[in-house]
């Protein structure tokens, strides 16, 4: 339906995500110009309401990650301008981005996550599950801001550093095991990706540098953990009320249990990316990805008047 528009592909941003984002929207970008589509590039700052207004778009394919991008706020800026856009509307999107507030959804709805705190203190004296901890921001991706920390005495300055990105971090506990990932595309889950860094930890270097990680398909896990690992990830996406292409990130204890640990709105489309790899083992190309997910693009608040 978006053939003979016109596409806005936002990318770039204000987040400290920047950088990725731009690498996932020149991506998305080529590959609709490939496709035949008449399609632009639109890098985001605060002069956006300005820009959109400009260009003049009919449909916009979001390639932002983290704050003002990933979180609702565009989203929400756009369903003011009445442009239908790609992923998530503006609750799932804000939710999902909260990792607080989508473990407590996941919870409520018996949906395994690692078991966390939200410390009040800069130290907290107690923790209900012992070491190692996993510290994070609430609302940053890429493991931005994230430490794991072995004793308690590194626990003080971990939970500084998480807050140098967000004033709502928590503490979650490690689980050792494999690292999962699985994407969602037209409300279908792709097969599982078993996330293997060479350094131990995926981190952002780990992340965002080739030859640092290896990306296993079919991941090293029985049939029957492959099965749960998807249901579990279409059950957390339908949870947060997501739409369009997300991908759901799992841990795999040693003792077999599958926790869910977050949901992206905007999974990535970078040369290391996971949605595009698990989609091309189910014989889908990288352009007919990008147009499966433009294809899903709507506004996804209805009875504003035109």
């Amino acid at each position: 339906m978006w053939r003979n528009k016109r596409v806005g592909v936002l990318m770039g941003g204000v987040s400290h995500e920047r950088d990725v984002s731009l690498k996932t929207g020149r991506a998305i970008l080529n590959a609709l110009r490939e496709s035949g589509y008449n399609a632009i590039g639109i890098e985001v700052s605060f002069d956006i309401v300005k820009r959109l207004l400009e260009e003049g778009i009919d449909v916009a394919f979001i390639a932002l990650h983290g704050r003002w991008g990933e979180d609702g706020t565009v989203q929400g800026l756009l369903e003011l301008l009445r442009i239908p856009y790609t992923a998530s509307g503006v609750l799932a999107s804000a939710l999902a981005m909260n990792k607080i507030k989508a473990k407590e959804i996941f919870t409520y709805h018996g949906i395994p996550t690692p078991e966390f705190v939200t410390p009040q203190e800069d130290e907290p004296e107690e923790l209900p599950f012992p070491p190692p901890w996993v510290v994070k921001p609430a609302s940053e991706g890429s493991t931005i801001g994230v430490s794991i920390i072995e004793e308690k005495k590194g626990l003080k300055e971990a939970l500084r550093r998480a807050k140098r990105y967000d004033h709502q971090v928590f503490i979650e506990r490690f689980i050792a095991g494999k690292e999962l990932t699985v994407g969602i595309l037209r409300s279908e889950p792709l097969p599982v990706v078993e996330i293997a860094p060479k350094g131990g930890f995926y981190d952002y270097h780990a992340k965002y540098t080739p030859g640092m990680t290896e990306y296993i398909l079919p991941a090293r896990i029985s049939e029957q953990e492959q099965g749960k690992a998807q249901r579990l990830s279409l059950k957390a996406y339908h949870v947060l009320g997501c739409s369009g292409c997300a991908r759901v990130d799992l841990l795999l204890g040693e003792g077999g249990e599958i926790f869910v640990t977050e949901v992206n709105t905007l999974p990535g489309m970078t040369e290391t990316s996971l949605v595009p790899k698990a989609a091309a083992y189910d014989g889908i190309s990288f352009p007919e990805l990008v147009e499966i997910i433009l294809e899903e693009a709507s506004l996804k608040i209805e009875g504003g008047e035109e």
